[in-house]
């Protein structure tokens, strides 16, 4: 590991929502703004055309200094380290305005040696700059399968990572995939296909305290194809999905958030649970909720709906009563 923040970051913030916007397109990155996605990714790869890149880097620090992000967290994605543009990318980014930068977002990550890279080159520029060392986080993009054979190294790379994204267009070239619609199953395959990616994207996030984020659906006029892709991978336990169209952003919002029935019981075991183990409720190690038993167990599941319904902003409806003697 390379660096270490110099105060505690917040490595788990609201990502529901993850908007892709040009980095050359101006336009887009205002409209960007006033959109209710949970995070910005101003896009330096693949939505710049190659002779775009080196004017798109000072238009991205212009709207990062001067746009209002309020609420938003705030993400560049560069180029792959097998590329010429990615030194440049990071250098011009973080100087001009890495302190109005949450992450950097790196596609293509095969190893964690690439991590480590990024780690040190924006250390370098942290010191120089003199921004706080570490504040900035990584976002990791698989894209192959060397990228997910190396996802658990890739993990554990650097303390500023946060994030593991699943980038299913390239994946699905790079092991030819017999089908040609992103995040579709594959035709002739009865199962699903993605199982074992999104998986082990999932096991390689959790077991390191990191977010999983689901890659982008390309059909962006056709909404039910969105949900259930979407649906897929928040039902394995994902934080949120790629967007590419502002339509997109509140069917995201929407799925990677518990529903109300389920924020509100996952609150109340968590009340009752505190109730029940203290003096006053017994002490006791498992009680009943209703008709339902809840222990330990309980208290740690219900922490993981009420943490992502309190970072979707979202109100109880019901409050535990202590029971009657």
């Amino acid at each position: 590991m390379t660096s270490t923040p110099a105060s505690p970051v917040n490595r788990l913030r609201p990502r529901r929502s993850c908007l892709a916007v040009p980095g050359s397109n101006p336009r887009f990155l205002e409209k960007a703004q006033g959109l209710a996605a949970d995070q910005v990714f101003l896009d330096l790869e693949d939505a710049c055309a190659p002779l775009a890149k080196p004017d798109a880097r000072h238009t991205i620090v212009k709207f990062l200094n001067e746009g209002d992000w309020t609420g938003k967290t705030r993400v560049v994605r560069v180029n792959d380290w097998t590329t010429h543009w990615t030194y440049r990318d990071v250098v011009t980014v973080v100087e001009g305005a890495g302190q109005n930068l949450d992450c950097i977002m790196l596609p293509k990550v095969q190893n964690a040696e690439q991590i480590v890279a990024l780690d040190l080159l924006l250390t370098q520029i942290e010191k120089t700059m003199g921004f706080e060392v570490g504040k900035i986080g990584i976002e990791a993009q698989i894209e192959n399968a060397q990228g997910l054979n190396n996802v658990n190294a890739i993990a554990q790379a650097s303390p500023r990572v946060e994030t593991i994204i699943f980038g299913p267009a390239d994946f699905m070239a790079s092991i030819n995939m017999k089908s040609l619609v992103v995040g579709e199953q594959p035709p002739g395959y009865p199962a699903d296909a993605y199982h074992h990616i999104l998986m082990s994207i999932l096991m390689a996030a959790r077991a390191n305290n990191l977010q999983a984020i689901d890659g982008p659906y390309l059909q962006i006029r056709n909404p039910e194809g969105y949900r259930a892709v979407a649906q897929r991978s928040a039902a394995l336990g994902f934080d949120g999905k790629w967007v590419l169209h502002p339509d997109q952003v509140a069917a995201a919002n929407e799925i990677y958030s518990p529903s109300q029935e389920d924020y509100d019981h996952a609150e109340l075991i968590l009340d009752a649970y505190d109730y029940y183990t203290s003096e006053a409720g017994g002490k006791k190690g498992s009680a009943m909720l209703g008709d339902e038993m809840i222990d330990e167990a309980s208290r740690k599941m219900a922490l993981v709906i009420s943490g992502k319904g309190r970072a979707a902003g979202m109100q109880r409806t019901t409050k535990f009563e202590i029971p009657e003697a």
